[in-house]
């Protein structure tokens, strides 16, 4: 009796310690979820709008983080940095110095720009700082009108080198009225190299996250990279459940499925079209390891080649002398605001029409002259800017906190082990 007592006494203890460790399992399960609430909570309104100080406050330690890491990055590493500097010295040393090598100097300084100007503009839309800034939308696009506009105009696309590309003026005819109906092709071949090197850069603007998923998965780290799978794997989930998915994360799963089956011919057809989840691409590719050249030659030929051409054809077609003007003539059909809305646009494409030849005309032209609508477009692309700079701060303020509260997380770990 007294062995069977004992054997239950026993039992019962380790049932209750079991128990208990179970209790306190899940409240520690539940205390980290109240703690990922309240930090998700607390980045979400880290915003200029609603704590501005605080907001500029994380912005600028972060500023400060980067630069500190990114210095010491390059420190660490000598060989690359007397690389650099000696590379920057001999360039210097290049410009400074007369001699027959200033007419090369000269081009290269032209040539730069506009490679280092179209280069950068595609980099900025695709690269993920703050909402991305869609300079296709803003420069490319009416760059490439404003030159379909003038071939129409002009009857040519020999535009004088300089002013062209800062400026279009038709060239000077000299009494010669030998005009031509440009053609798709040719304002196509005409703006190829800004468009490629534009497309080129958004293709560059994709490699981060291939490169920090990449570094993640190499170093075993999985806790701040590696969210966006996470996500993608909780997705997976509530599909296997049967749960309902908006059109957005349906996307993601598809985009994820694609990239992950047909490998390079996926990266490619994703690249091929606007496609605004083509992040997770990257981050895919970068997990799963796909060499760098694969990734990058898919994502290149896609985004400069194939999509590129699709939204010049695009562009051209839409500003097609003929459909523009018809394009005017149907805002006259508008109730109310129609004859309205149609005296600004026919001002601005006259004002365009007008800068074309002023080098024959030798005209000045008024800025007021129907100029409503290019203060409008200069108004829109100023706010789109400020809404870029805004979303950047934001950015940098909110992966400043969210870093500074793991570290404090993971202190506050280390302190309770060793205290136990």
């Amino acid at each position: 009796m007294m062995k069977k007592s004992s054997t239950v006494s026993s039992n019962t203890n380790t049932t209750s310690t079991r128990n208990g460790s179970s209790n306190s399992n899940n409240s520690a399960v539940l205390s980290q979820k109240n703690d990922n609430k309240k930090l998700a909570k607390e980045i979400k309104s880290l915003v200029l709008w609603k704590s501005p100080l605080k907001t500029l406050k994380y912005a600028s330690l972060e500023v400060l983080f980067l630069i500190k890491t990114n210095v010491d990055r390059l420190l660490h590493q000598r060989a690359l940095l007397i690389g650099i500097l000696t590379l920057l010295c001999g360039i210097a040393v290049l410009v400074y110095t007369p001699g027959h090598h200033q007419q090369v100097i000269e081009s290269f300084k032209s040539k730069g720009f506009f490679i280092v100007y179209w280069l950068g503009l595609g980099i900025l839309s695709s690269v993920g700082l703050g909402t991305g800034l869609h300079t296709f939308l803003l420069y490319l696009g009416p760059h490439i009108a404003s030159v379909t506009l003038a071939a129409y105009e002009c009857g040519s696309l020999n535009f004088p080198e300089p002013p062209y590309p800062n400026e279009i003026l038709c060239p000077d005819d000299n009494g010669n009225t030998n005009h031509i109906i440009p053609s798709l092709w040719s304002i196509m071949s005409k703006v190829r190299y800004e468009a490629f090197l534009w497309g080129a850069g958004t293709a560059l603007g994709e490699l981060p996250p291939y490169f920090m998923a990449k570094a993640a998965r190499l170093s075993g780290n999985t806790t701040e990279e590696l969210e966006n799978l996470q996500e993608l794997e909780k997705l997976q989930k509530r599909k296997e459940k049967g749960e309902k998915l908006n059109l957005f994360d349906k996307g993601k799963l598809m985009m994820e499925d694609i990239v992950e089956r047909v490998g390079f011919f996926g990266i490619l057809l994703c690249a091929s079209i606007p496609n605004p989840l083509f992040d997770l691409a990257g981050i895919t590719c970068g997990h799963f390891l796909v060499p760098f050249w694969k990734f990058f030659g898919a994502t290149l030929i896609g985004k400069a080649v194939i999509k590129m051409h699709i939204q010049k054809i695009f562009v051209i077609i839409s500003f097609n002398e003929s459909l523009v003007d018809k394009f005017i003539d149907i805002l006259a059909l508008i109730p109310v605001v129609g004859v309205r809305l149609q005296k600004p646009f026919k001002a601005f494409f006259e004002g365009q029409k007008q800068r074309l030849h002023r080098n024959t005309h030798k005209q000045s032209i008024k800025s007021s002259d129907g100029n409503l609508l290019a203060s409008v477009f200069e108004c829109f692309v100023f706010g789109m800017i400020c809404y870029f700079i805004i979303s950047i701060i934001n950015t940098f303020a909110q992966s400043c906190c969210k870093r500074m509260r793991k570290q404090g997380a993971s202190a506050d770990g280390g302190l309770s082990k060793k205290e136990s």
